[in-house]
């Protein structure tokens, strides 16, 4: 890190039911481009937005995290949502590490397309885009949308697709005050709903879709064998 800035730490949040590989590849090309420091996985009790199905417990999804990124120094594991009383807006997370961080480093909000998509239904989402920077990661020649937002709100975004790490800490270096950065960086596009569809099936396919560890952890503990099995007729 250059003695001459903050340090850069980004939050990313999510039920991570389970963690995969699109996940891991989202949180290492986004600490590159944006030269982050820390980065945190934040595991959320329950999501407000995914109440109609059965979370997986917190306790094998924060293992599988921890088994996903034991390997990588700059990624760690927040359970500040887990450990809170009662459910946790993610406007309350970002409110409780700015109080905690700001005045040592720059707090960076990791997001994607769809949630940008359906940020005006979150609790007090213009308060939220205030709290701190926001990286909103969108796939490649997908049509992001902004007419859903206040005019005020859209002067804040900067536009990242296409370039490269030292292009976008120049535009960070020239920021005075928190920004939205739309990035395109991210290729893989897994699904946390087909991991769990193929849970029982074949071990390879599997394997291609979360870190070998957590794919052992998976079959050890029969995970997700209630979403795949049915119950026989009678």
């Amino acid at each position: 890190m250059s003695t001459d800035r903050k340090k850069r730490i980004a939050l990313y949040g999510g039920t991570f039911d389970p963690i995969h590989r699109g996940h891991l590849e989202i949180a290492r090309k986004i600490s590159r481009l944006f030269e982050i420091d820390e980065l945190w996985f934040v595991l959320a009790r329950v999501a407000p937005h995914k109440q109609t199905r059965a979370t997986t417990p917190a306790f094998d999804r924060y293992a599988m995290l921890a088994l996903a990124t034991q390997a990588d120094p700059a990624l760690l594991l927040s359970t500040f949502e887990l450990s809170s009383d009662g459910h946790t807006y993610t406007v309350d997370t970002l409110a409780h590490f700015k109080q905690l961080w700001s005045e040592a480093a720059n707090i960076f909000f990791i997001m994607g397309a769809d949630s940008w998509t359906e940020i005006t239904s979150w609790r007090e989402w213009r308060r939220l885009l205030t709290l701190t920077n926001h990286i909103v990661v969108s796939r490649p020649g997908y049509a992001l949308g902004f007419g859903h937002i206040d005019a005020d709100i859209a002067a804040r975004i900067v536009d990242v697709r296409g370039m490269e790490s030292g292009e976008v800490n120049s535009l960070l270096s020239s920021r005075t005050s928190e920004s939205i950065f739309i990035t395109d960086a991210v290729m893989t596009d897994v699904s946390a709903t087909a991991i769990r569809a193929t849970a029982t099936g074949d071990s390879r396919e599997l394997l291609d879709l979360v870190p070998d560890e957590v794919a052992t952890y998976i079959r050890k503990y029969k995970l997700y064998r209630e979403t795949n099995e049915r119950k026989p007729n009678h």
